[in-house]
Formats: structure tokens, C-alpha cells, sequence
């Protein structure tokens, strides 16, 4: 299709070119080509908040990485967060390589090295590789995902299809959209609680920040939505998922610090309430913090503080969305009951 294009286009052209060249025999009609081309811009910087200035400041950061396990290979994004090679990226960007397989982290400045698994969490989706015997790198600067609004703009940076250091850009869609890292073959295990964008996010953009309009990371690019995904590569139409940087920070913070995850839990197990109210409790695991809070099997979840829980997926988000520890309220039913949970954590085992 590419030739196609570049064949009609150089015909179009061409008998153009005739035309125009046969009627200027004896006209003195104004031309474009007689024109010299402008100055070239100033060498100055870009202004604050753009998204030049934007791109000029994340692109340093961002890191491609190419994967080869035993039976896979791929690519996808990362950004380093310490000048000696910490790298934060998707788990299923590198989960093929996890177990014997090769990572080379790819540099913006032209720089390649072998990287290693320092920890990873197929829950969160959040992944931390370490480069080998390099420095000297950019560390991208981390915002705060807690105050993020509907509407404001972002960037997306990453390597989509192969195609490194891409830029794009759009804004915040939704907050605490409820999303399976693993898609439509995900599990409640890997629900996220993602910030939705329209930022063009393809396949390879996977692990690559959105960023704010000060450069800051918000969030991890994790996810797309493309409807024509089972006839052939995915591809963006609009609806991107990102995991919030508070969460990602503080799984990341776990990894470095133990080389395994904890993930938040409620001690519930859950499913949709069959009339769409909310989340309707299957069982209660003994002496967790939902048991202490006195919930019971057939109670229907409606509220989490101030968000308004419509299903299973939804309030799994909510609590991942807090640290272990984090007080919380919860409301059954219609209200006819209110009680307050003291969130507890599990470690994250991985195959």
C-alpha cells in the first residue's frame, strides 16, 4: 500500500509538472518555486509548556528495549531513573526475557547495553531492569498522578512500532478507569486503576511515560483499546491506558528495595453484582482487614470513599490504588451500612 501511494504520488506529480510548466510558457503568473524559502528558525529555546519544550526535555530519558526470550522477541519503552541504569518499564515488555532470554536498552544518545531484570509484577504490570556498565544517563523527572484533572494536556514518548523516539501528544480522557493489563485475557489479578488517554499509543509504546506539560511522568503507558485487534496488530483509535506514577512509584520503590512487589488487598474476593449495583462479596478471608471491618459474603459494595464502586473490577482498582495500611470506607448497598477497613498487602509471587 506504502508503494502505491509513493507511485501515484510521483504520477500526480509528474503530469502536474507538465502542465504547468507547458502554461508558464507565456504567462508570467506567480510561482511558488521562484520564491526563496524563509530564514531558518532561530536557534532559540522552546517555550515553556510546550510540547517542544516538553519533547526536548523527556526524549534524553526515554529508553527503547529490545527483547528476546526462548520462544518470543519484541520491543517496547522504559525511562531510566538513575543515572547508573535503574530502568522503568511494562512487566509484559520484558516478562519474555525473564527467564533466560536478552534486554538491550537502547539510549537516545545513540548508547546500547545488556539489561537485567532487577524485579518485575504481572499484577501491576510494572517491571524494573537495570543496564550494565553505563552512566552518565538522564533521569526522568516524576510527578504525581493524585491530582491529575479530565482535559488537561499530556504527552506520550516511546517506541511504537519500532519507530524510537515518538512523540505524541493529547489529553487526560478519564481518571480511575478500571483496565486488565492483560486485556481481554486478563485476569482481576491484573486490574489497574488507569488514567485514559487520546495520546496516540501503539504497540512498542508500551512502558514509555505520559508526561505533563512540565516534563514530570504521570504515568506508565500500558494499555490500549483497539477493536480491530483480532484481525491483525493492534493500533491506536484514541482510548490509551497508563498505570497512575503513585502506584507505579511505589511498586517500583518495592522492587529496588526487596526484588519483589507487594500488592494492596482488601482480603475479599469479588464479582459483579448481578443487578449492577456494585461489587458483590463471594468470601471474606479470615483476619484480613475486610473481615475486621465486618464484611460478609452477599454484601454489595457501592462506595470506596468518595468514588462510586459499579462492579468487581472497579473496586479491585480502588484498593490498588491505596498503600497497605490506607484507611478506607466503604459503603453497602444503598447505604444502609458504612463501615471503615484498614487495607492490608500481600507479596507478589511470580512464575
Amino acid at each position: 500500500m506504502t508503494a502505491l501511494a509513493l507511485l501515484v504520488g510521483g504520477g500526480a506529480g509528474a503530469a502536474g509538472g507538465y502542465l504547468v510548466a507547458e502554461s508558464q510558457a507565456g504567462s508570467s503568473s506567480a510561482n511558488a518555486l521562484n520564491v526563496p524559502p524563509p530564514a531558518k528558525q532561530a536557534n532559540t529555546p522552546a517555550p515553556s509548556g510546550s510540547i517542544e519544550a516538553v519533547a526536548a526535555k523527556v526524549l534524553p530519558s526515554v529508553v527503547q528495549l529490545q527483547v528476546r526470550g526462548r520462544n518470543a522477541a519484541g520491543e517496547g519503552s522504559g525511562f531510566v531513573i538513575s543515572e547508573d541504569g535503574l530502568i522503568v518499564t511494562n512487566n509484559h515488555v520484558i516478562e519474555a526475557a525473564a527467564e533466560g532470554g536478552r534486554i538491550t536498552a537502547v539510549f537516545q544518545d545513540g548508547r546500547s547495553a545488556r539489561a537485567t531484570v532487577v524485579g518485575r509484577d504481572p499484577t501491576s504490570d510494572v517491571a524494573v531492569v537495570k543496564a550494565q556498565d553505563i552512566g552518565d544517563l538522564v533521569v526522568a523527572e516524576l510527578g504525581r498522578s493524585d491530582d491529575l484533572r479530565v482535559g488537561q494536556s499530556v504527552v506520550a514518548v516511546g517506541s511504537p512500532f519500532e519507530l524510537a523516539g515518538t512523540v505524541t501528544s493529547g489529553i487526560i480522557s478519564a481518571l480511575q478507569r478500571p483496565t486488565r493489563a492483560g486485556g481481554e485475557d486478563g485476569s482481576q489479578a491484573t486490574v489497574l486503576d488507569a488514567i485514559q488517554t487520546d495520546a496516540a499509543i501503539n504497540p512498542g509504546n508500551s512502558g514509555g511515560p505520559l508526561v505533563n506539560m512540565q516534563g514530570q511522568v504521570i504515568g506508565i503507558n500500558s494499555a490500549i483499546y483497539s477493536p480491530g485487534a483480532g484481525s491483525g496488530e493492534a493500533g491506536s483509535v484514541g482510548i490509551g491506558f497508563a498505570i497512575p506514577i503513585n502506584q507505579a512509584r511505589r511498586t517500583a520503590d518495592q522492587i529496588i528495595d526487596t526484588g519483589q512487589a507487594t500488592q494492596t488487598v482488601l482480603g475479599v474476593t469479588v464479582r459483579d453484582d448481578p443487578d449492577g449495583l456494585g461489587a458483590l462479596v463471594n468470601e471474606v478471608v479470615p483476619d484480613s482487614g475486610g473481615a475486621k471491618a465486618g464484611l460478609a459474603p452477599g454484601d454489595v459494595i457501592t462506595r470506596l470513599n468518595d468514588r462510586r464502586i459499579d462492579g468487581a473490577d472497579a473496586l479491585v482498582a480502588a484498593v490498588r490504588a491505596h498503600a497497605p495500611g490506607d484507611k478506607v470506607t466503604l459503603v453497602i448497598g444503598d447505604g444502609e451500612r458504612t463501615v471503615e477497613a484498614t487495607l492490608g498487602g500481600q507479596p507478589v509471587e511470580v512464575n
